[in-house]
């Protein structure tokens, strides 16, 4: 069954819901027609419009702050990180964006890691900081799940991320640090579980953001407390909360690292070194084709991702991975976010199976003599390219440059790599 991208958002809601039942969990559907953001184009520059990157630097860690909210359109590839950075820039000049655009740093240096790691991003990508006094479990535990765990902060959380898909980032770190940390949850699992619901589910920003909180890809674990948390939410949350002043995340960082991990009487974590990690080689282009297929990814859900502007008359097609469904299994608003998006490229083909086999076939039956896709540092879209490109030329086009990355050697840290790209990354795309 193929969904149409054109309807109402009630009737959207319903179709996928029978085309994919998977997505579909307790509550799901009325959460996914209700949810405030919707896909596409004219939403995401409605977005960009409100960029205020001289008030984000000053409110950015409240969750009332001045944040964007742009993450969903850039990681379906809506607007471009280029893009954002020249509004910023427009917006507010270097020095008041700076912070801004180094936030925008952090979403280019977690894809350069995906590409270079693949999906070793799913384990250790180095030995943990620190060693955890509480046994790991591997899943998401049922109080949680339910929002009833007796915190109010954590259920609020939890209420949210279900109902809207999405999450302030303070909000998201205090949520992944108490899971990982207090409950003992193995970050793989709430990783998988954020990327289930969140909009702008995005395995490099998702899964390596885990991974710095537990300490996994980190000099240390990120730790939550009370303090932190009362600061930046005015108090709301503590107010009204039955485990106020005795809750699990009282105490400063040092009390707390010493009561969560084995061996810390203070903040001395283990001072191994960063691994190394070379960025990924770029893909080797193809000639382009006479009579191209744009193949439309996740990535580059938009007429104006690299591929689609390209080609603007070429035909193009979608394809939902079931190997991708097994492994993600997003939840239904994720799926209408999605076809809200593709609801802009009218004449997209939306077909359900594995892209090694259907986009060959698609490209025969409507006589294309190549394949063009975006850039993506998704691997499943990699590999599926490179076994394509064996009997068909597979050109990959790709975005507006968001800095020089000429100099990066080492992608071990966020740090190593801003120092690098910084200059350009502070530079409008014209230049």
């Amino acid at each position: 069954m193929v969904v149409a991208t054109n309807l109402p958002r009630d009737r959207l809601v319903a179709e996928l819901a029978v085309a994919f039942p998977e997505a579909v969990t307790e509550g799901e559907p009325a959460a996914a027609a209700a949810q405030p953001c919707r896909g596409g184009r004219l939403a995401a520059e409605q977005r960009l419009a409100a960029v205020a990157p001289a008030e984000y630097s000053q409110t950015r860690n409240f969750v009332t702050g001045a944040v964007s909210r742009l993450s969903p359109w850039i990681r379906h590839g809506v607007v471009s990180l280029a893009e954002v950075r020249d509004r910023a820039l427009e917006q507010a000049g270097p020095d008041a964006a700076e912070k801004f655009i180094s936030e925008l740093g952090w979403r280019d240096y977690w894809r350069r890691v995906h590409a270079a790691s693949g999906d070793r991003i799913g384990f250790d990508l180095e030995a943990a900081s620190a060693r955890p006094r509480a046994a790991q479990v591997d899943r998401m535990p049922e109080d949680v799940l339910a929002g009833r765990t007796g915190l109010a902060c954590i259920d609020d959380f939890v209420r949210r991320l279900h109902a809207d898909g999405w999450l302030h980032n303070h909000e998201r770190m205090w949520l992944a640090s108490w899971l990982v940390h207090v409950r003992g949850v193995h970050w793989r699992a709430g990783a998988d579980w954020f990327l289930r619901h969140l909009l702008d589910g995005d395995p490099a920003s998702n899964h390596l953001s885990w991974q710095w909180v537990a300490g996994t890809f980190s000099a240390k674990p990120y730790i939550f407390n009370r303090e932190n948390l009362e600061r930046f939410t005015n108090g709301v949350h503590c107010r009204h909360c039955a485990v106020a002043g005795h809750c699990d995340v009282e105490g400063d960082y040092d009390s707390l690292a010493a009561r969560l991990f084995v061996g810390q009487g203070g903040a001395d974590f283990d001072a191994s070194p960063a691994v190394s990690l070379r960025p990924a080689e770029p893909w080797r282009p193809a000639a382009s084709p006479r009579k191209p297929l744009v193949w439309i990814t996740l990535d580059s859900l938009s007429p104006r991702s690299p591929a689609a502007a390209a080609w603007p008359s070429a035909p193009r097609l979608f394809i939902v991975d079931r190997a991708w469904l097994a492994a993600e299994r997003p939840a239904l608003k994720r799926l209408v976010f999605i076809w809200e998006c593709l609801a802009d490229l009218p004449e997209v083909e939306i077909h359900v199976g594995d892209p090694c086999q259907l986009v060959p076939a698609r490209a025969a039956a409507l006589g294309c003599d190549g394949i063009v896709v975006a850039d993506t540092p998704c691997p499943r879209v990699r590999q599926a390219a490179t076994a394509i490109g064996e009997t068909l030329p597979v050109r990959v086009e790709p975005w507006p440059r968001f800095c020089d990355d000429s100099k990066v050697r080492d992608l071990g840290r966020f740090s190593r790599y801003w120092n690098k790209v910084k200059p350009s990354a502070l530079r409008p795309t014209a230049e």
